[in-house]
């Protein structure tokens, strides 16, 4: 029962400080590299539960560490603490209203995330020296996960080494373990240089760099139609060249984001679309420098992992939202239209309820419903060490991420309460894996045997350094 199992006493002392803390972090959003204020918050607190902390970790300032216990089995869990830029929105309000003009904001619940995946370490530390347990927990603050890929870095210089198994989760609008579908994504900066002139009186002697973006837009058009089903390709001018027409843009620069399910896919269409900017690089006479700016594996299922992080929730079910909770959320909801709210359902193979605003139960295991996919650094680190992701209940059903509505919600009482539980599911599942040395065993072999048929490579290559 609630409070009388050890890590929920544990979840309960540190409820209220790390709660703080994210309303704190939600104050202060700060984009992928830049989160000084959020790492700084996530560092003391560290250091104030007693963890022994590494900061800087791979290199990155707002990258840190806390490790707590001795001997055993090393159980991470990951937490996020990035913005998102244009997303400011005023709290616990039902309309968009920026709180700062064109500012950031936490429309994907990071605020969350890492104080949940801390209030879940903090509550493993505890029992672990309150009962002579060999074990160790590993909480890691990881920044930019947000397109930035801090964690591919991160995997790449060791960090995750001699861990037995990670936890991570994410705000959502139904709890339910993650399906492990998430492609693997490149992100690739294109750099045209061109020759620039007169546009009336010498267009003969310029050389269009922006003619370049344009030409290779064309020919990756043309090369959807020949690419694997499950991939996908976009892009955003960086730099048009200039706002002068009667000059010949001499410098442009687009970023394509190119993704597939599997990373070898991924891989080869990214050799393609460079072969595409190299012919636009021909056709108009100018050169072209491609810089990879991130990179993300895709997810490495680890069956063993889910179904214990599900015998976890199956346990202690649903967040117990209030009254007042479901009141909020029914106006959030009334926000959105009956497809947002249908989303949810779809994907957990539920028929679609309207006069529900918050979801307080549990979606089974692999429900087979519809699949929508994104792509996330947290896939680098499941190719390295079994990993289980969970989902959380923490905004109303329907409320689409990366939205002022997510944003709104972000210091509700239903966001804290979807906090809570996922730390405590956290703290449970990371529990369970330190008392049975043969779940940790298992998912080690699932994990080499499904890397044994397509082996891990790391898509960032090693001339490729974190923003900082």
């Amino acid at each position: 029962m609630r409070n009388t199992h050890p890590i929920d006493i544990a979840i309960d002392t540190h409820r209220d400080d790390l709660t703080s803390m994210a309303d704190r972090v939600w104050g202060t959003p700060e984009l992928l590299y830049q989160e000084v204020a959020s790492c700084a918050e996530h560092t003391a607190m560290l250091k104030a539960k007693g963890f022994r902390v590494t900061e800087n970790v791979a290199g990155i300032p707002t990258a840190v560490m806390g490790e707590a216990g001795a001997g055993g089995p090393i159980i991470a869990i990951l937490g996020e603490y990035d913005a998102l830029p244009g997303l400011s929105q005023v709290a616990g309000i039902d309309a968009p209203q920026e709180l700062v003009k064109d500012g950031n904001g936490h429309g994907c619940g990071h605020n969350l995330l890492g104080a949940a995946a801390l209030l879940a370490a903090c509550a493993v530390k505890d029992w672990l020296e309150e009962t002579g347990t060999p074990g160790r927990v590993r909480y890691y603050g990881c920044p930019a996960e947000e397109g930035g890929a801090a964690k591919t870095f991160m995997v790449r210089d060791g960090a995750f080494d001699g861990v037995d198994a990670a936890i991570t989760w994410h705000p959502d609008s139904m709890t339910r373990v993650s399906d492990p579908i998430f492609l693997a994504n490149t992100r690739v900066d294109f750099t045209f240089t061109g020759r620039a002139s007169h546009a009336a009186m010498s267009p003969h002697l310029g050389r269009s760099a922006l003619d370049a973006v344009e030409l290779m837009s064309v020919g990756v058009n043309y090369l959807r139609e020949h690419m694997v089903q499950d991939a996908r390709i976009h892009y955003a001018y960086l730099d048009a060249g200039g706002k002068a027409p009667n000059v010949v843009q001499a410098r442009a620069k687009v970023r394509y984001s190119i993704r597939a399910l599997k990373s070898a896919d991924m891989l080869a269409l990214v050799e393609r679309v460079k072969d595409v900017a190299r012919g636009a690089a021909l056709m108009t006479g100018t050169q072209v420098e491609a810089k990879i700016f991130s990179a993300v594996s895709s997810m490495q299922e680890n069956l063993t992992m889910d179904r214990t992080m599900q015998r976890v929730l199956d346990e202690i079910g649903g967040v117990p939202f209030d009254d007042a909770d479901r009141e909020y959320a029914a106006r959030i909801q009334a926000t959105l239209t009956e497809t947002d709210i249908s989303l949810p359902y779809r994907i957990a193979r539920m028929k679609p309820r309207f006069d529900v605003s918050l979801a307080d139960w549990v979606v089974p295991l692999r429900p087979g419903g519809e699949v929508l996919t994104g792509s996330t650094d947290v896939c680098d680190v499941s190719q390295v060490v079994p990993l289980t992701q969970l989902q959380c209940a923490t905004m109303a059903i329907g409320t689409p991420l990366h939205s002022w509505q997510a944003t709104a919600q972000g210091k509700s009482g239903q966001a804290h309460k979807g906090m809570t539980h996922a730390g405590l599911a956290m703290a449970r599942c990371a529990q369970l894996l330190i008392t049975e040395p043969e779940t940790i065993a298992a998912a080690k072999a699932e994990q080499a045997e499904r890397l044994a048929e397509e082996p891990y490579v790391c898509p960032m290559p090693p001339e490729v350094l974190p923003p900082v």
